[in-house]
């Protein structure tokens, strides 16, 4: 059960920095980091890929096109290589260890974006003990489970095909088929329409709440949303403006 993980102790609604609080800093940076938490918040939201060396490196995309104008793959660069790079600011980028040892008090919430990249993700989260206050996720069902054989007993949400069966057994108003389909998992992290249907209506909430998740929905950026989603009863915005979510959520108090 959720309430048994440190991950879920605090109380909801919660607000996930989407990559930091990026407003005045490069996305998933040690700055970012340091922005969002600043602020009060609690949970950050990130993203892993691997070096060519094999450490884990918090970045979301493949490569370094949009974030330092190279073509070159994160995973063709060492760990000494990428650390060099100027992401504006004076900010590197980090390796998944740094994040987690530079910020001991954070929850974090990390997308394993390839396989390569599960083994080391899991590798620096135990070198940095830091397995309570992580959960780990992944749009690839095969990546998530490949991290909890390593790491069992972690958090963790769905999958996109776990969450893509759990809402097709809602259309049926088929409560254990949504149990069924989100058995073993603490969360659903996902937007707000998928597979061309509302996957926050009051109904699916409950739905969600029923089967022993908490409900994340991503990535939003505005008031009149955030305060439209946590009165329907969801357990947390992922946002790139945690400053925003804050005030949101305590407006709601």
């Amino acid at each position: 059960m959720r309430e048994q993980l440190a991950y879920f102790a605090a109380p909801t609604p919660r607000v996930l920095a989407h990559r930091g609080l990026a407003i005045d800093a490069p996305e998933n940076t040690l700055l970012a980091f340091a922005a969002a938490v600043g602020i009060g918040i609690t949970h950050l939201e990130t993203d892993v890929h691997v070096s060519a060396d094999g450490v884990a490196m918090i970045a979301h995309d493949p490569d370094l096109s949009r974030v330092a104008g190279q073509a070159t793959r994160v995973d063709e660069l060492t760990v000494r290589e990428l650390a060099e790079l100027d992401l504006g600011d004076g900010q590197h980028m980090p390796t998944l260890a740094e994040a987690l040892d530079g910020f001991p008090d954070a929850f974090f919430n990390i997308d394993l974006k390839t396989m390569d990249a599960v083994a080391p993700a899991v590798a620096a989260i135990s070198a940095t003990r830091a397995h309570d206050r992580v959960l780990l996720t992944s749009f690839s069902e095969r990546r998530r489970r490949a991290a909890l054989r390593l790491l069992p007993g972690v958090a963790t949400s769905a999958s996109g095909p776990r969450f893509a069966a759990a809402l097709l057994a809602s259309v049926v108003r088929g409560g254990p088929l949504v149990r069924a389909a989100l058995r073993g998992l603490h969360a659903v992290q996902i937007p707000e329409r998928a597979l061309g249907l509302d996957t926050v209506t009051p109904a699916r909430i409950r739905a969600f709440h029923a089967a022993g998740v908490e409900v994340h929905v991503w990535t939003i950026n505005d008031t009149d949303t955030m305060r439209r989603l946590l009165e329907r009863g969801v357990d947390g915005i992922v946002t790139d403006r945690a400053d925003i979510g804050l005030e949101v959520v305590a407006s709601l108090a």
